[in-house]
């Protein structure tokens, strides 16, 4: 009789805790990126995020950007420019970005760096279907309403 292979016993392992590791952007921290001047800060970028700054900022885009230098850490500011690119100097603000109807809540963390502000708030609910109303069907006429 053939007896079967022996099974090495499995190692416990154990779970390792340690701090969250730091978050880089293209091998730069999120202090490093918020120095940058803009001429450094545009090759790091993807191509839609630098031509949009090589082309410069439109007058109501630069205008949030000061009101976002210039709020303090806790300020929430509302705005509509949902096609505003997120600058590093964004990160830790927190914005009200209008998605059509009301004012959604962002708060910038480092990974949003060079997307757009309307990608985060949603513009169109997801659809709920109930049952059929009165008067959907036929079968329904006869259906009592309370």
């Amino acid at each position: 009789m053939v007896e079967p292979p022996r099974r090495r016993p499995r190692s416990r392992r154990t779970i390792e805790t340690g701090k969250k590791k730091e978050f880089t952007f293209r091998g730069m921290v999120a202090e490093e990126l918020r120095e940058l001047p803009m001429e450094q800060l545009m090759p790091l970028l993807d191509a839609r995020a630098r031509r949009t700054l090589k082309r410069g900022l439109k007058e109501k885009h630069q205008h949030l950007a000061d009101r976002a230098a210039k709020s303090e850490e806790g300020a929430v500011l509302r705005t509509h420019l949902r096609d505003m690119l997120i600058l590093p100097t964004f990160v830790g603000r927190t914005f009200a970005v209008h998605n059509g109807k009301d004012y959604a809540r962002v708060d910038i963390q480092p990974e949003m760096v060079g997307h757009y502000l309307g990608e985060f708030v949603l513009t169109r609910k997801s659809v709920k279907h109930t049952g059929p109303g009165v008067g959907a069907t036929r079968g329904s006429k006869f259906l009592p309403l309370k």
